[in-house]
C-alpha cells in the first residue's frame, strides 16, 4: 500500500474528483490504480472563501503494478511514500490455566476510557481482569445525572465524574488528542469503538467525535466484550483502602468491608476521586502537585461561530458545526484558553460533591443545539494555589483539591443554592460592573444549564468568583479573541461558573515500566494519575499500562516476590 498526504481538493469537488487526483498524484494510468481508501479528511479554513478539503489515502496498485519502482520515482516527494502498519497486536497471551494455581488476578479501579481499554487489552491477552467501579452502570448513573439536571438531586457516586464510561461519557465525545502516538494505538482505540457501533467516519475524519448518547450503548458493548474474555466488572465497589506490604501491593478493601487480595492494581481514577487520592496520600503513596486550569464556560449562538470560522460556507455538511481553539498571554502573565470546545452543545453540571457546583461542556453527536460553548480557562500552579490557601510551607500534593472546592463552594453559594451555577453576561463582566449595574436578564442568548443559571456579580470584591488574577485576564482575554472570533465578546454571550477540574491537580509518579516510583505493582494511569487529557490519550494510557502489566505477568508466568 502506498500513502499520500496532503492531497487538497475544494470544498464541493465532485466525487471523481478524488480518485484523479490520486492518479494524478502517482503519475499512473487510471487503470494501474486498483482501489484507495480514505484514511483522513480534514479542512483548511483559513481562507473562507476558498475553502479545501485535505485528503490523507492508501492506495492498492493493480496487479502487476511494481510499488518499490513507483515510490522510488516519487524519493522526493515527502507525501508519497509506504502506508505504515496501523494494526494493533498483543504484547501476549497468557497460556491456558494461567489461573489454576490460586494466582491473584489484576485488579483496575475505575471505568472510565483509560480503565475500559486498560481492561479490555488485559482481556484481550486472557489476564481476566477485576474492575472495581464506584459508580453505577452506564444507564443508571444516565438516570442519577438527569435527576440533578431537572431536580437538583445529587448522586455523590453517581454523576458526571462517577459511573460506567466516567467523565468522558457526559462530554462533546471528543476522540482526538494531540499525543504522540508512533505506535498508532489511538487506531485501536478508535477501531474499537466502531466495533463497538461508532460511526465509521470516525476512522477517516480530522476530528472524530460521537456524542453521549451513542457513548452509552458503545460502553456497555465494551463491557460485553470484557466479560466474554473473563473479564469482572463489578459495580458501586468503592475502594476505601490499599494493602501495601514492604512496598508491594497486595490488596484492595472495599467500602463494604470486602478485602480482595491482588498483586497488581491499575489506579484508572479520574480526576475527581478525592478521597481515594487522599487514602493514597496517606498510605505513602507518592504524589505531586502539578498546574491545571480554572475559569468559567462561555456560551454563544452557534451561528455566529459558523459564520466567523466558515463565511459563506456556514452550514455545510461537510464541515458541520465549527468549532476554535483560542489562546490569550495576558498581561499579568497568565495564559488564557479555550478549553473543551463543544458545538451545538450545552453546559452540564459536573459535580459531585454536596453543595459545590461545577461546570463541563457536552454534546451530541448531531451536534445541533442552538449554543457553542467551551471552557474560558487560565493556568494556575501549585506555588497559586498554595498561597492562596494562605499557606507558606511547602505544597501538598493535596492543596490543589482543597484550592478547587474553595471555588466550588463560592460558586454554589453565588449561584443561590439548588446547584444553580452563578453566571453573567460578557458585557457586564468585562465593564465589571456591580451591583444595580449588573445586568439580571438574559439576551439573545439563553445559558444551557440546568438546574439553571443565576446571574450576579462574578467579580465582586471579596465575593469574587474566581481568584482575581484569574479574572483579570479574562476579562483581557475576551475582547482580544474578538479579534479572531468577529461576536466573541458580544455584550449578551453568557459566562457560566465554574470551571474547575480541567485536569487533575496532582500527579502519581511513575517509573519507565509504569509501576508507581515507590509502590510496586501499583500502576497509575490516565487522567487522575496525571497521565492524560481527554478520551483518545486516557484510552491509550489505559493501553500502554495494560501492556506494561501484562508484560510483567507473563514473563515465565511471573509471579510477584
Amino acid at each position: 500500500m502506498i500513502r499520500i498526504t496532503e492531497l487538497r481538493l475544494p470544498l464541493d469537488h465532485p466525487e471523481a474528483a478524488l480518485r484523479a487526483a490520486v492518479v494524478q498524484r502517482l503519475g499512473l494510468p487510471e487503470h494501474e490504480l486498483a482501489e484507495f481508501t480514505v484514511f483522513r479528511r480534514a479542512y483548511d479554513a483559513r481562507k473562507k472563501t476558498a475553502i479545501v478539503l485535505i485528503y490523507t489515502v492508501d492506495c492498492r496498485l493493480a496487479d502487476g503494478v511494481d510499488e518499490a519502482a513507483l515510490l522510488a520515482r516519487h524519493a522526493g516527494d515527502a507525501h508519497v511514500r509506504p502506508s505504515p502498519d496501523t494494526r494493533y497486536r498483543l504484547v501476549g497471551e497468557a497460556p491456558a490455566g494461567f489461573y489454576g494455581s490460586g494466582r491473584p488476578r489484576p485488579v483496575v479501579i475505575g471505568f472510565g476510557p483509560c480503565g475500559i481499554f486498560a481492561a479490555l487489552v488485559l482481556a484481550q491477552m486472557g489476564l481476566r481482569p477485576i474492575v472495581l467501579e464506584r459508580g453505577k452502570t452506564v444507564r443508571e448513573r444516565t438516570q442519577d445525572t438527569w435527576g440533578l439536571w431537572r431536580k437538583g438531586v445529587l448522586h455523590p457516586e453517581s454523576n458526571v465524574q462517577f459511573g460506567e464510561g466516567g467523565a468522558g461519557t457526559f462530554s462533546d465525545g471528543k476522540l482526538w488528542s494531540q499525543i504522540s502516538d508512533p505506535r498508532h494505538l489511538t487506531r485501536k482505540v478508535l477501531t474499537e469503538f466502531v466495533k463497538a457501533g461508532a460511526p465509521e467516519e470516525i476512522l477517516y475524519v480530522s476530528k472524530p467525535h460521537i456524542g453521549t448518547f451513542r457513548l452509552v450503548s458503545m460502553v456497555e458493548k465494551i463491557r460485553a466484550d470484557i466479560e466474554s474474555l473473563g473479564g469482572e466488572i463489578r459495580f458501586q465497589q468503592k475502594v476505601t483502602d490499599l494493602h501495601i506490604e514492604a512496598g508491594q501491593v497486595r490488596g484492595v478493601t472495599l467500602a463494604d468491608g470486602t478485602q480482595i487480595d491482588t498483586d497488581h492494581v491499575v489506579l484508572a481514577l479520574g480526576h475527581s476521586a478525592r478521597d481515594t487520592f487522599t487514602m493514597l496520600h496517606g498510605r505513602g503513596v507518592a504524589m505531586l502537585a502539578k498546574p491545571f486550569s480554572v475559569g468559567f464556560r462561555i456560551e454563544h449562538p452557534q451561528g455566529v461561530i459558523d459564520r466567523a470560522r466558515f463565511g459563506a460556507h456556514a452550514g455545510h455538511p461537510l464541515l458541520g458545526a465549527a468549532d476554535y481553539k483560542l489562546v490569550h498571554h495576558a498581561k499579568n502573565g497568565r495564559s488564557v484558553y479555550s478549553f473543551c470546545m463543544c458545538p451545538g452543545g450545552t453546559v452540564v453540571a459536573a459535580t459531585s460533591e454536596p453543595e459545590r457546583v461545577v461546570t463541563n461542556g457536552m454534546s451530541q453527536y448531531s451536534r445541533n443545539e442552538r449554543n457553542a460553548n467551551a471552557g474560558i480557562v487560565v493556568g494556575i500552579s501549585p506555588d497559586d494555589y498554595r498561597q492562596d490557601a494562605g499557606g507558606s510551607g511547602p505544597v501538598s500534593p493535596l492543596d490543589g483539591m482543597a484550592f478547587q472546592r474553595v471555588w466550588e463552594s463560592r460558586a454554589y453559594e453565588l449561584g443561590g443554592g439548588g446547584y444553580r451555577a452563578p453566571g453573567q453576561l460578557v458585557g457586564d463582566f468585562i465593564a465589571g460592573r456591580h451591583g444595580a449595574a449588573v445586568t439580571r436578564d438574559f439576551g439573545t442568548v439563553l445559558p444551557s444549564y440546568k438546574p439553571g443559571v443565576h446571574l450576579t456579580d462574578l467579580n465582586e470584591p471579596g465575593r469574587e468568583s474566581l481568584p482575581p488574577y484569574v479574572l483579570e485576564a479574562i476579562r483581557e482575554a475576551l475582547p482580544a479573541f474578538e479579534r479572531q472570533i468577529r461576536g466573541f465578546s458580544m455584550a449578551d454571550a453568557v459566562l457560566t461558573g465554574v470551571e474547575t477540574r480541567t485536569s487533575s491537580p496532582l500527579r502519581i509518579p511513575r517509573g519507565p515500566d509504569y509501576q508507581c516510583v515507590n509502590v510496586k505493582g501499583l500502576y497509575p494511569a490516565g487522567e487522575g494519575a496525571g497521565y492524560a487529557g481527554g478520551i483518545m490519550s486516557a484510552g491509550v494510557d489505559g493501553i500502554e499500562v495494560a501492556e506494561a502489566l501484562g508484560r510483567h505477568l507473563l514473563q515465565a508466568g511471573a509471579v510477584p516476590a
